[in-house]
């Protein structure tokens, strides 16, 4: 891949959508919800400060994160799907 986003913006590889529920009945692809989890796979720089200085970013390539429903703009690439979002749609790393 080669994409390198800029400032506070990162590139995720969403999680595959559940297959089956717990109590073993198949999902079917109407009805599979939007996956809220992925890998982050690269990151930007930081954003910049009011003074020049640039602020580190939290979440590192590799994390596992969670972010809202709707966040990021879907992108694809040589045939494989990735969310860019900024590092603020970001809910948690788990």
């Amino acid at each position: 891949m080669n994409i390198k986003p800029l400032a506070d913006r990162v590139v995720v590889k969403p999680s595959e959508a559940e297959e089956k529920t717990e109590g073993g009945i198949i999902v079917p692809d109407s009805a599979k919800e939007k996956p809220q989890q992925g890998e982050i796979v690269a990151v930007g720089s930081g954003k910049k400060s009011e003074t020049g200085d640039t602020v580190p970013m939290e979440v590192s390539e590799g994390d596992t994160v969670l972010y809202g429903k709707y966040s990021g703009t879907e992108i694809t690439v040589e045939g494989v799907e990735y969310l860019i979002m900024r590092e603020s749609d970001i809910l948690a790393i788990v």
